[in-house]
């Protein structure tokens, strides 16, 4: 399996930050070693049983408080759960999601049926309550992101995912994107509602989608299929994502590089790319059989992808939005938070091996009392990436077009090109690089932000609370 672990991970993490901008686990270590703890930047490991830190000092963690008798730590062909505890199905991949989808016949190859049901590999997976507004835990819409495809495992026999057919790569398109359905607990037991009016699959076959914000109708966004650059078929490699307090979801455009084959050379847009890890060698055959997807030939169609996307799952009408304003990298998801004055925040980690963490503060406020005001207050605002420094204190440097390096001189004309290259302009600003910032979840309670990083085998340094060379367990900053 640790072999396995690293195949994966070597394909879709590989750096492709070319600074020398002082990582994060070296301000750890300066501080550490300095004082020996942190006051107002703390690193705890997120390894149960390792360390903790409360009140700024670093202390063992206390025995669990869980009373539930573990299951067996170990890898086998059927999930398990603990004693007491029941696991169903309750939706799976080619199951009916919309009303006339046909029955799932596992090894077919339709994408026309595929872009009806549930599609593959699962991430982000939000509840969303019905009524809209309403505080129900008994039935709700359930919204489930389906991230990539195995090929191998959905064709078995297929030696190489790169081998597959035209037919089979338009399934795999199909598979890709989201897919809402409405969800009922009845006598215990949680149940899809079939033929639901709320159902719906967003495909990265058909499903289109309007670019909003400074982004929006750009030329570096120009294609042959869209020639006003505000428009998009379908999303990409859908990980993580959030819930905004209006009653949308955001889905996540992660590894969308992954997509995209040709000679970067080739177009005007190589530095971008090379920064964002597209190569030559895409890891889908799709590049064979459909333009869009190499860049010799459509050399904008990558800069439609790597947003935040906005979904309003209770009007299976509406048009997806991608939020240029949130910036464009390997998103992990946006969680969305409410200031005590109504102001909206969102924060982002772009999740690659010494990459950077990102919020957003909309220009608009919440407003409690009419949803349909607050349906496009992701469509403007100002991002921010981190810097940390070594005393604890962490500084938010705004990405303007004009400010500091952000200027013409660095190829930054306008806010769109900010954006576009949101990485290159946090380069430039010296942001902190991350050991795979993923996960970061505000504390509405006590005010504080954690801030979950991933791993990063490629670090040599080692800490206190974080005494791994090479921290492929990575570890936990509260802000």
């Amino acid at each position: 399996m640790n072999e396995q672990f690293e195949i994966i991970e070597d394909q879709d993490d590989i750096p492709s930050n070319p600074t020398s901008n002082p990582r994060v686990a070296d301000l750890i270590n300066a501080r550490l070693s300095r004082r020996g703890f942190f006051k107002g930047l703390m690193a705890t490991s997120a390894v149960a049983g390792a360390y903790m830190a409360t009140n700024g000092v670093v202390r063992a963690q206390d025995a669990s408080t869980l009373t539930f008798k573990s299951i067996p730590q170990k890898i086998t062909k059927t999930h398990a759960v603990a004693d007491g505890y029941d696991a169903n199905i309750l939706i799976r991949y080619g199951d009916k999601v919309v009303a006339d989808a046909p029955a799932f016949v596992p090894g077919a190859v339709d994408a026309v049926s595929q872009n009806k049901q549930f599609g593959y590999n699962n991430d982000f997976i939000a509840f969303m309550p019905l009524p809209v507004g309403s505080d129900s835990s008994d039935h709700g819409l359930l919204c489930v992101n389906h991230e990539y495809t195995n090929a191998e495992l959905m064709w078995p026999g297929l030696k190489d995912a790169m081998g597959v057919s035209q037919e089979q790569a338009l399934h795999e398109i199909a598979a890709h994107g989201h897919s809402v359905v409405e969800v009922k607990k009845t006598g215990g037991t949680w149940q899809v509602v079939d033929g639901s009016k709320y159902a719906r699959r967003i495909s990265a076959l058909d499903t289109e989608m309007v670019i909003t914000g400074a982004v929006a109708g750009h030329d570096r966004l120009k294609t042959s299929s869209d020639p006003t650059g505000t428009r998009v078929i379908g999303t990409l490699n859908n990980c993580a994502g959030g819930k905004t307090p209006w009653g949308t979801i955001l889905i996540a455009e992660e590894n969308f590089n992954g997509y995209f084959g040709g000679d970067i050379s080739k177009t005007n847009e190589e530095r971008n790319y090379k920064r964002l890890g597209i190569s030559t060698d895409s890891w889908y055959s799709w590049v064979k059989y459909f333009d869009r997807f190499n860049v010799e030939k459509e050399p904008n169609e990558p800069n439609k992808f790597g947003w935040m996307v906005e979904i309003d799952p209770y009007d299976p009408t509406s048009t997806p939005k991608k939020r240029s304003a949130l910036g464009r990298f390997k998103h992990e998801g946006a969680t969305v938070i409410l200031n005590k004055d109504n102001s909206v925040v969102a924060y982002s980690g772009d999740d690659q091996r010494f990459d950077y963490l990102y919020k957003f503060v909309a220009s608009k406020k919440f407003n409690p009392n009419d949803r349909a005001a607050n349906m496009d207050i992701l469509e403007d605002g100002t991002l921010y990436v981190a810097k940390f420094n070594e005393d604890g204190s962490v500084n938010w440097m705004p990405l303007v077009h004009g400010d500091g390096p952000l200027t013409a001189q660095n190829d930054f004309n306008s806010q769109a090109d900010v954006l576009i290259e949101t990485r290159r302009a946090a380069d430039l600003l010296g942001a902190t690089q991350m050991d795979r910032p993923e996960d970061v979840e505000p504390n509405p309670v006590n005010g504080k932000v954690y801030v979950m990083l991933t791993n990063n085998s490629k670090r040599k340094e080692a800490n206190i609370v974080n005494p791994r060379v090479e921290n492929i367990h990575g570890h936990v900053l509260e802000l």
